[in-house]
């Protein structure tokens, strides 16, 4: 081994007992890392930061956009409405919500599908009878899973693609990944399914009250194309009963009647007041096709005033600008009224909400009896709190004027078909062109995010929020690193060694090593730097044993995307953590299994797809 060897092997042992430690974050190390490359010259200076413009990491930050425009549009809440059953048994339930999981997981962020789908899981959990934790784990198993199955369904494929396109073979295509990746997922999620809840302990949640929503007074108008015209307030009831909504009173023609009988018939133009919590009212929203009242109110007033606004443009010039700069960062937040606030014993009326802030009250929530009043006229209470929307600037004005305090960051989404049919429509385009050949992977879902922006279905100001940062800069400090490994001989000398050592110069055996080898690492360790490190040393292992390197990187894919041994291999097993009252022990029981099914269904299918 030459000097070059030993310090790069240096920098890689020190990086990953650092990943393992876990003091620092996963993109401090790498960035440390690839500094002591370009100290020590193995990595030249010039090149330090070539990574943060490699394909894979542009098309790991507009898959994470695009992924955001399908969870704030509620296009994910309509699929798990429609696709789940309420009434079905353990095993369809669990087989239905896994599905749903992996399939998400396949096109969007899996961290994403996973937050999303974590409160149907413990709703779920109630209803069959388990703790919390008996369905969060196979959910979060089931995400992991089905991200192995398409190009953009995790960052390893991504960075796989790209070293294979390094190595002057081509980059992996969009569903290159799924004959072995789709009958790996298959197999673990029908495999957890059916075994799941028998092999995670039954803990307590240490956590669950981050899943529970407070219940708010709200009015829904009915629109004349509404699902709800027609039925009865018992049969409209019945249909969300499960979200705990009620009906408090019915305003028609400007009257409004408390109490009202079960019997009556729902009309279009109806306001309903419903007493539910922020789930239900989205529930209310998308499957009835309900608007909320003071939403409505809001753009009736906004068209008014644009009319009378025709005869005086120059004067309203600069407030127009003023609004069109924060209309792009409108978001929904829960306050709560403090005592001597400024809003206790005043309406939203009294304090013209809507003109002097540019703001809309769309529900209350209140111990107690519940308010007899419509909204835009309730007298508020010292500890009421408040659904809010509006641009994020103007609620951070209004809550310093009036004396109120923001609750904790919540998802709060109210869905819009509209924006969720075209946030779709813009994945489903850039898939295809990828696939077709038209542009590659980076340049279609970039264009995706462009069209995202001008389509509003995720606001300018909100695109880089829904990128994960730390991923970012671990991925494009990594890259360079790898590239060092493979320039000083690095890969191939370690490549020689599993080959020569462990594997005696059997390829299959070899295989089976880079696949284990992968699953170890991404269970301590971040899976693209997983991914990153290894493929280097899996074309190493290809090229000395004179075989075709597809199946070395597609085991390094699969590898990494399977961590199911520790909470800290993956975001979706840590978000699990606290809600499912899980140890750190805990995890093995339902992994270590499912990774044997993983090694015992991948290996022949890598032979038979990806033949040495």
């Amino acid at each position: 081994m030459t000097g070059q060897h030993y310090l790069i092997f240096a920098i890689l042992i020190v990086t990953m007992a650092l990943f393992l430690w876990g003091r620092w974050r996963h993109d401090v190390v790498a960035l440390a890392a690839l500094l002591a490359c370009v100290s020590v010259g193995l990595v030249p200076a010039t090149e330090a930061f070539l990574g943060f413009g490699h394909p894979a990491v542009i098309t790991v930050a507009c898959v994470l956009v695009l992924s955001q425009g399908l969870q704030s549009s509620g296009a994910v809440d309509w699929l798990t409405r429609a696709l789940l059953p309420r009434a079905a048994g353990p095993v369809i339930s669990m087989l239905a919500l896994l599905a749903l999981g992996a399939a998400l997981s396949s096109v969007m962020n899996n961290v994403g599908a996973m937050a999303l789908l974590m409160p149907v899981a413990v709703q779920l959990s109630g209803r069959l009878g388990l703790t919390p934790g008996q369905v969060l784990m196979p959910l979060a198993f089931g995400t992991i899973l089905g991200g192995m199955t398409t190009l953009i369904g995790t960052p390893p494929n991504l960075i796989v693609s790209g070293f294979r396109e390094e190595a002057g073979l081509g980059a992996f295509g969009m569903f290159d990944f799924t004959p072995v990746g789709l009958a790996v997922a298959l197999s673990g999620v029908a495999f957890v399914a059916l075994l799941g809840r028998f092999l995670v302990p039954a803990r307590k949640a240490s956590n669950a009250e981050g899943f529970e929503t407070g219940s708010y007074l709200s009015e829904l108008r009915v629109p004349e194309k509404s699902k709800a015209v027609g039925l009865t307030l018992r049969g409209f009831e019945r249909e969300i009963e499960a979200s705990g909504a009620q009906i408090l009173g019915l305003v028609r023609n400007e009257l409004r009647m408390h109490a009202p009988h079960g019997a009556r018939r729902i009309r279009a133009g109806d306001i309903l007041v419903l007493d539910a919590d922020v789930d239900a009212l989205a529930e209310a929203l998308s499957v009835f096709g309900m608007k909320l009242e003071e939403q409505e109110s809001a753009k009736k007033a906004a068209k008014a005033d644009k009319d009378d606004a025709t005869d005086s443009k120059t004067a309203t010039e600069d407030d127009d600008e003023g609004r069109r700069e924060t209309a792009d960062d409108i978001v929904l937040r829960e306050l709560a009224v403090l005592p001597g606030s400024g809003l206790v014993g005043r309406s939203a009326s009294d304090i013209r909400l809507r003109a002097r802030y540019g703001l809309n009250l769309l529900a209350v929530s209140r111990d107690g009896h519940p308010p007899r009043a419509r909204l835009r006229t309730l007298k508020l209470r010292s500890g009421d709190l408040l659904l809010m929307q509006g641009p994020a600037e103007l609620l951070a004005e209004f809550t310093s004027d009036m004396g109120c305090v923001p609750l904790g960051a919540r998802d709060l989404r109210i869905p819009d078909k509209r924006m969720a049919l075209i946030s779709v429509g813009i994945l489903v385009a850039a898939i295809v062109l990828v696939t077709s050949g038209v542009f590659p992977a980076a340049i279609a879902f970039a264009l995706g995010v462009l069209a995202s922006m001008l389509l509003r279905t995720v606001p300018p100001r909100q695109v880089y929020r829904a990128i994960d940062w730390p991923v970012i800069v671990l991925l494009a400090a990594l890259i360079p690193v790898a590239g060092a490994m493979q320039a000083t001989g690095a890969a191939d000398l370690l490549a020689r060694f599993l080959v020569d050592i462990i594997a005696q110069g059997n390829a299959v055996i070899a295989l089976v090593v880079m696949l284990v080898t992968a699953m170890l690492l991404s269970d301590v360790m971040n899976n693209a730097a997983t991914a990153a490190v290894l493929c280097p040393i899996a074309l190493g292992i290809a090229g000395t044993l004179g075989v075709s390197p597809d199946s070395f990187l597609m085991a390094v894919a699969i590898g990494a995307s399977c961590a199911f041994l520790t909470p800290i291999g993956h975001q979706n097993n840590t978000l699990i953590l606290g809600p499912g009252g899980f140890r750190f022990g805990d995890y093995w029981k339902l992994g270590l299994p499912l990774e044997l099914v993983v090694v015992a269904v991948s290996i022949p299918l890598l032979l038979i797809v990806w033949p040495l």
